[in-house]
């Protein structure tokens, strides 16, 4: 049974099977069209953003994706029950699931998407390679691994083939199940990693192996298509920014692709879908090589996450097109009444860590705020709860103008003038992505992000360094005011000794450490910035010190030197939150005095995040080496290795496979290497 064969008839009540900020999206659209939205929600989301922007909303029950929005047969019900004509499944979940389309078809409901036959003809990444070359396709030539186990099969059927290589899985998407390999050595666990992953996420263990075209862009072409034969594209976008093989920044069209390029991508495309009869919305994506190669990768079959900077460019709402296709009607535009205006740029704020190797961060957000002149899709708000269960993006902000230098500018500036707070995200490093002069130029490849390095780093006070200290300043100074009931009618920085002022440093997102010295003054307050000498230096100041005098505290900043800076700042404990028009830091307070006796607690890694063990690679009594693997931790559906900080005999495995793991929790107690040996 397919979605032709339910009798026609419109779409009055649609069930989102989905949540945040796609389930949003999708609920938006639905109102327009006086549609009914009917949402679901596991217990965790039960006062999430998306249940309130659907008009009714079922309880799923759980809190983990299994519990809740991968029950199949919870969700079909849902909408029955809720007398639903149609099921939209966003991306993610059961998007990609032939079962789920299946499913929802026989239940008489329409699927809003390709039938199960494409679903499964395209999502099987080696059948799509088959059918992309019976279509004529540019593509390169895989290599199927049958039992990734077996290190010398896997070994024997690369020979020949010139590293790197990339490692795929069979199923799925999302970057999930997918391993860049520079060498021989490290294929054979790339490929048992990478078949972990795929199983976790996708039920399906299977890998491909193809070449890795390094420097490549990351090109894919929207198209769309009915059941009368119609297909049309909406044009490319280039996504070749990216961590861990998942997209961060996305724009449309591609920069910098020649004519004969950009219509052999576009063509391409289209042929595909037209040789499937392709139905709704879909995505053909290439690796476009430095040389001009082009290679085809997959087709995703079903919305994508940075589908608005397409929406932005040609003027068409995806959703509604998806709509109206599902319900059985024709394309209403054809491939002569799509055009390109301007240019968009895409950026997806995550809930993660870039310095610190994109560990993902938790929390409960106390404040997300983004200015106007953009989109912002979201599924967030001020009191989320930001878990490990669900994937770590926040929101996407998108920025349309009549040129791409145009759309980065408006970009830059609402991204610095973002304040997220509560846990950490990588909104700095967007920041910088914008600023960054190769990004500007366009045409970066999918090693991007590796080879700058500083952007990742970014911290989010650029150039706005002695303001951000300022503010972060007066704000402690403020809240130790306010927290004291004895002597807060002291002016904050006052001294009987005239000799020196009161001291704080600053820690930095990325560990750096900050020094200011204040005190008061008739005008305000004397700052200075820098570093200042600590107990038996000869008093010397440093060269990197700063003076700023007449530092005054304003209803919208603070005025340094007579310059007034806007700011926002935010207290939370001993960690103070800085937007300013250079960006949005958080500053931690060091103490003044340390514990000694931390140094004196059991040695190891430490869980970076809250998680689950799924894998241990070492026993009491192992030798490790620098970097060798102890144990891997899955949270927000992606694999983080824990490693060996240095050579050791491991003393203690704290935690098996199938355990949880919260922050700071001691993974592998290690002992050095030269007790061991003292003790044979």
């Amino acid at each position: 049974m397919s979605n032709a064969d339910i009798s026609w008839r419109p779409i009055r009540r649609l069930l989102i099977a989905n949540r945040g900020e796609i389930a949003c999206r999708i609920a938006r659209t639905a109102r327009a069209r006086g549609i009914t939205a009917v949402g679901v929600y596991s217990d965790a989301d039960r006062h999430a953003p998306h249940v309130a922007a659907c008009d009714v909303a079922v309880s799923l029950g759980g809190s983990t994706p299994a519990e809740s929005y991968l029950r199949l047969d919870a969700v079909v019900n849902a909408a029955v029950r809720t007398g639903c004509d149609a099921v939209h499944p966003g991306y993610g979940f059961l998007a990609e699931r032939a079962d789920a389309a299946r499913a929802v078809i026989e239940a008489g409901l329409v699927w809003v998407g390709p039938t199960p036959e494409q679903i499964e003809q395209l999502g099987d990444k080696v059948a799509a390679k088959r059918l992309a070359i019976d279509a004529g396709v540019p593509t390169t030539s895989i290599v199927e691994i049958d039992d990734p186990s077996d290190h010398a099969a896997v070994l024997g059927s690369c020979a020949g083939l010139a590293f790197p290589l990339l490692v795929k899985a069979a199923a799925g998407g999302g970057g999930r199940g997918m391993r860049i390999v520079v060498g021989p050595d490290d294929l054979a666990t790339a490929c048992e990693s990478a078949a972990r992953e795929a199983e976790a996420a996708f039920g399906d263990p299977r890998l491909f192996i193809e070449p890795f075209l390094a420097g490549g862009r990351h090109i894919e072409v929207q198209i769309m298509g009915d059941r009368h034969g119609n297909v049309i594209h909406l044009g490319d976008r280039d996504c070749s920014i990216q961590r861990r093989n998942q997209k961060v920044v996305e724009e449309a069209p591609a920069p910098h692709l020649d004519d004969a390029t950009r219509a052999a991508l576009r063509t391409g495309a289209v042929a595909l879908a037209q040789h499937v009869g392709y139905e709704g919305a879909g995505t053909v994506e290439f690796l476009v090589g430095v040389d001009g190669t082009i290679t085809f990768l997959e087709v995703n079959t079903r919305l994508q996450v940075e589908h608005p900077v397409t929406e932005a460019i040609t003027g068409c709402d995806l959703v509604d097109l998806q709509i109206i296709v599902a319900s059985g009607d024709p394309l209403p535009l054809s491939q002569n009444d799509v055009a390109i205006d301007g240019h968009a740029v895409e950026v997806r704020i995550v809930a993660e860590d870039p310095a610190a190797g994109w560990v993902p961060s938790t929390g409960t957000l106390s404040a997300f705020e983004v200015p106007a002149g953009v989109r912002v899709d979201t599924g967030v708000q001020p009191g989320t709860q930001v878990s490990t269960d669900y994937d770590s993006l926040l929101a996407k902000v998108i920025a349309h103008a009549g040129s791409r230098e145009q759309a980065i500018d408006r970009l830059g500036a609402a991204l610095r003038a973002t304040r997220i707070t509560g846990v950490r995200t990588n909104l700095a490093m967007l920041s910088a992505v914008c600023a960054d002069g190769d990004f500007i130029d366009g045409g970066v490849g999918t090693d991007y992000l590796p080879a700058h390095p500083d952007v990742v780093a970014a911290t989010g006070f650029g150039r706005g360094l002695d303001v951000h200290l300022v503010a972060a300043t007066l704000s402690a100074m403020d809240a130790n005011r306010a927290a004291d009931h004895v002597w807060g009618f002291v002016p904050a920085g006052w001294r009987n000794m005239r000799t020196r002022g009161a001291r704080r440093r600053w820690i930095a997102e990325d560990g750096s450490m900050h020094g200011v010295e204040y005190r008061v003054i008739p005008a305000g307050y004397e700052m200075l910035i820098g570093d200042w000498p600590e107990p038996g230096d000869d008093g010397t100041l440093g060269e990197d010190l700063r003076f700023a005098v007449t530092v005054v505290v304003t209803a919208s900043g603070v005025e340094i030197d007579g310059v007034h800076h806007r700011c926002r700042r935010e207290v939370d404990g001993d960690t103070v939150t800085v937007t300013t028009v250079a960006g949005t830091a958080s500053w931690r307070c060091a103490p003044t005095f340390s514990d000694h006796d931390a140094a004196a607690t059991g040695a190891g890694p430490i869980a970076p995040l809250p998680g689950t063990v799924i894998a241990v690679a070492v026993d009491a009594g192992d030798r490790v080496a620098a970097d060798d693997l102890l144990m891997v931790i899955e949270a927000m559906k992606m694999e983080h290795r824990v490693t060996a900080p240095t050579d050791a005999v491991v003393a203690a495995v704290r935690f098996a496979v199938g355990d949880r793991v919260d922050m700071g929790d001691l993974l592998v107690e290690l002992d050095d290497v030269a007790d061991d040996e003292g003790d044979q």
